[in-house]
């Protein structure tokens, strides 16, 4: 009843479901707590608090008090905010498995950048998640860590040869989505060993009647704050597989790394705005600058197989499709249905990239794609997008015969 690509996509579309619902969740948080952290208010009799702010939300007021180190005594209740950033890495690494390995000779590797073989791919893939972290976690520990400023440009710094180095061997989509993986982890494992550890250490002196250090809540703080800097350039990077503009160019480790420092001028807007340190309009005028220099970035020396390179190519993941029953018939459906949107250089009127970055002009490109076309133009009705090039019903079940067929 259930074939196994169908299963496979439902799969995916159930663990991307997840990994939003639970990063909407730790962003939230994330967000809120820094905005109410730079906005309390001090002075007057705190009852040993070093600030506190009245809220209004939902109908109700909210009292809410912070302790640099913790109250006298320890509250019945206490909610550990630590689930929220537990499951979005968990549920993304789980999709980055399902996308990037299993379809991995797809999406993953870039056999013109590099010969290196899929399974080499993976463990490149699976290693970039740790490398960034160790790196990270040691130059916070480090002496840098009196230098905030200098700690973050050096972060940076990190991210932007990484992203340079993910794209010497990986797609330009696999560079931007791994560039993302590697900062939400070096987020996460700021809360797990870092952030938490440190609560907990504060939490077990108060019980046991000890004067908890503060200088606990201080290195979590910046730790914090570093992952609030690095929130929105990762929710970018987790979305632009959705923009071939910004992937499948030429300079899209530059861009990624633009991105970054487009987040960091957003948020010191914000940030500094719920401290009441006045609107810091000029932030605005800098990511403009730096948006305008990725679009112009996203077109300039634009490289690649021409068509006559690609023509004579069959990737490996294309070559039993290729000589499936149908392969011909399906050529011409999907040069004559597709390839206007999904060519090098579209002429429908207003595509100026391939959807996605997925060209469809030679046998070779139209047998790598073959799941894709079979869910999104033979299962369903999702391309043609409504249906303007008149895709018919025969044509439909010819694309889900020959997948069956090379299947």
């Amino acid at each position: 009843m259930f074939e196994l690509p169908i299963i496979w996509e439902w799969i995916g579309f159930a663990v991307r479901w997840v990994h939003v619902i639970t990063a909407i969740a730790w962003i939230g948080s994330s967000f809120y707590f820094i905005a109410l952290d730079l906005g309390l208010r001090r002075g007057g009799d705190l009852g040993g608090a070093d600030g506190e702010e009245w809220q209004v939300h939902g109908g109700g007021f909210y009292h809410v008090r912070k302790y640099l180190v913790a109250p006298d005594e320890m509250p019945d209740h206490l909610t550990w905010f630590k689930w929220e950033s537990y499951s979005t890495w968990l549920s993304g690494f789980a999709l980055l498995m399902v996308i990037y390995w299993v379809g991995g000779e797809l999406y993953l590797v870039d056999s013109h950048k590099s010969d290196i073989t899929l399974f080499q791919g993976i463990l490149i893939s699976a290693g970039s998640l740790s490398i960034g972290w160790l790196i990270y976690n040691f130059l916070c520990r480090s002496g840098m860590k009196g230098y905030p400023t200098l700690l973050m440009f050096l972060l940076f710094c990190l991210l932007v040869v990484m992203g340079w180095g993910l794209n010497q061997v990986f797609t330009g989509r696999a560079m931007m989505l791994h560039l993302g993986a590697f900062t939400a982890t070096i987020m996460t494992a700021n809360v797990f060993f870092i952030i938490m550890p440190n609560q907990r250490i504060v939490v077990a002196d108060l019980k046991a009647g000890r004067a908890p250090d503060p200088k606990y809540g201080k290195i979590a703080k910046l730790r914090s704050t570093h992952n609030n800097y690095l929130t929105l350039p990762v929710i970018f990077l987790m979305l632009s597989n959705h923009y071939p503009l910004a992937f499948a160019t030429e300079y899209n480790w530059v861009i990624a790394a633009l991105v970054f420092l487009m987040g960091v001028t957003i948020r010191h807007f914000f940030n500094t705005m719920h401290a009441r340190g006045g609107m810091k309009w000029w932030t605005w005028c800098v990511t403009a600058i730096l948006f305008i220099l990725i679009m112009w970035l996203s077109t300039a020396g634009m490289s690649g197989r021409t068509l006559e390179e690609a023509e004579a190519v069959i990737p490996p993941e294309g070559q039993r499709f290729a000589q499936a029953e149908g392969f011909d018939e399906v050529t011409d459906i999907v040069l004559g249905r597709c390839s206007m949107c999904h060519a090098r250089e579209p002429f429908y009127d207003g595509i100026h990239r391939a959807p996605k970055g997925v060209i469809l002009e030679t046998p070779g490109e139209i047998a790598a794609h073959a799941q894709a076309i079979y869910v999104q133009s033979g299962v369903t009705h999702a391309m043609p997008p409504a249906n303007v090039s008149w895709m018919e019903e025969a044509e439909r079940a010819k694309v889900v015969a020959w997948f069956n067929a090379g299947s």
